[in-house]
């Protein structure tokens, strides 16, 4: 049995209103349940949350999932609380012990006092910008990635905590030019790719 916790981190404000994360986060479910092996938690960030019952859900996690649009290159101002008090409430109770350092030696080993070794994580995130704005010469991102550039220190947050990096999959021009079955079909297939020979080994061994 793997156990699956999946963040919905999209919210209304402005002219958002979450949609789509919420429609990510039901493929998401969906395809998980296409497995017996498989224990599914979740949580919608914008209904509210216990911070110290989220860091029992991250300690009883294998993969924890992500979704979350991106507002101004960054994760969304509730999003961005959850993580402070989640992980802030997780010190010494589930996700990290301290920065890893020493008193002898305070200059290296920081970021190695994570407690959720054996634990992995994907994050999915949603834009307005074209995929064409991180690849292309000369575009706004000047040719680095979304992992590489404005998700750069999420995922140190979540290697400080010791989670393995699972492929991330991003979506592109969601608000002039979406097609929700296109970006499905291909977010299943990333998905299918993913898990499912993560899934198959568990269940074999």
């Amino acid at each position: 049995m793997k156990n699956i916790l999946i963040i919905n981190a999209g919210q209304s404000f402005a002219h958002s209103s979450g949609r789509f994360n919420k429609t990510v986060t039901e493929n998401t479910i969906a395809f998980f349940e296409k497995f017996d092996s498989v224990e599914i938690k979740v949580t919608h960030v914008a209904n509210g949350y216990d911070h110290d019952e989220e860091v029992q859900k991250f300690v009883w996690a294998d993969y924890i999932i992500y979704h979350t649009p991106m507002w101004w290159f960054q994760v969304p101002n509730a999003f961005k609380k959850y993580i402070d008090e989640v992980f802030t409430a997780g010190h010494r109770t589930g996700i990290y012990h301290s920065d890893g350092r020493r008193s002898e030696n305070p200059n290296i080993n920081y970021g190695t006092g994570g407690m959720l070794q054996g634990r992995k994580y994907m994050v999915t995130s949603s834009w307005n910008a074209p995929k064409t704005a991180f690849t292309l010469p000369g575009e706004f991102f000047n040719q680095t990635s979304v992992d590489d550039g404005p998700l750069f220190g999420f995922h140190r947050m979540n290697a400080f905590a010791s989670l393995e990096k699972l492929e991330s999959f991003h979506f592109h021009d969601v608000e002039k030019n979406a097609d929700i079955l296109r970006d499905m079909e291909a977010y299943q297939k990333h998905l299918d790719k993913v898990f499912t020979p993560q899934l198959t080994e568990a269940l074999v061994s």
